[in-house]
């Protein structure tokens, strides 16, 4: 793969041409800014921006303008080859705070798809309704130790409004849910992105990760997806690797609360 120009793909697609990822979400572009405002339950914050020393204040206090008269916390997705070089800088000066930084890392999803063997007693299972809905919920709260109803609320919009835009799937070990993952299926895209893949403690290590990757990148290829694109955390980043993806660049969160 020619990582430069895939990261380039990536960039006009999921960022510059971003499509609004759930009902009552709309993108609009403000001079060279992309942003996402949406429901409180909803992603909101910055997607693409092509800022330089000279105009990086003044748009940094624009989008501070805009999320505040929508009355929205949101989120700065800065990525490692934006520019100006301090705009990370600049971000915390006016009041954001930085996330952990993850490793965007892509593979071709046919190559990344192949099924793995589950331990004895464990099966998959789509997500198709609200009780599915809750168990990925579940396993989030668990795996991650954070609240996960948002995620769930944006989920049940995607499915109920946007049906062929998300996926979901949990793994269940005799009938209980101990892993989950989402995939996201923009509409025009190449890329189908994997997210919130997570196992409760007990039963980690055991392949389940490696599962639902495969089985995610399943659904990506056969809906005539080339590629499929995690946000990498550290702990994720050296098994996509053996995988088989590829590292782009990085993106760190930088959080405004409202």
């Amino acid at each position: 793969m020619d990582l430069t120009a895939l990261r380039t793909l990536l960039d006009r697609q999921l960022r510059l041409g971003a499509r609004p990822d759930g009902p009552g979400a709309r993108v609009e572009r403000d001079g060279l800014v992309v942003r996402q405002t949406g429901p409180a339950h909803g992603w909101n914050g910055v997607l693409w921006s092509g800022l330089g020393d000279h105009d990086a204040d003044a748009a940094i206090a624009a989008q501070i303008g805009h999320f505040r008269a929508a009355g929205r916390s949101f989120e700065w997705k800065l990525y490692g080859h934006d520019g100006p070089a301090d705009l990370a800088r600049r971000l915390v000066a006016a009041g954001f705070t930085a996330d952990e930084r993850e490793t965007v890392m892509v593979a071709e999803a046919s190559a990344v798809s192949a099924p793995v063997d589950l331990p004895d007693g464990v099966e998959l299972r789509p997500v198709t309704d609200e009780a599915g809905v809750r168990m990925v919920v579940e396993v989030h709260d668990l795996a991650f130790g954070t609240d996960s109803s948002p995620i769930g609320r944006r989920l049940l919009d995607q499915l109920a409004d946007a049906p062929g835009t998300a996926a979901a799937v949990v793994a269940l070990a005799h009938g209980e849910p101990v892993s989950a993952a989402r995939l996201d299926l923009p509409p025009g895209s190449d890329f189908a992105g994997l997210y919130g893949g997570g196992t409760v403690a007990a039963w980690r290590g055991r392949g389940l990760y490696r599962a639902l990757v495969a089985y995610r990148a399943r659904i990506a290829a056969e809906r005539g997806y080339r590629y499929v694109q995690v946000d990498a955390a550290d702990t994720s980043r050296p098994i996509l690797a053996r995988l088989g993806f590829a590292e782009l660049t990085t993106t760190t969160p930088y959080l405004y609360e409202i």
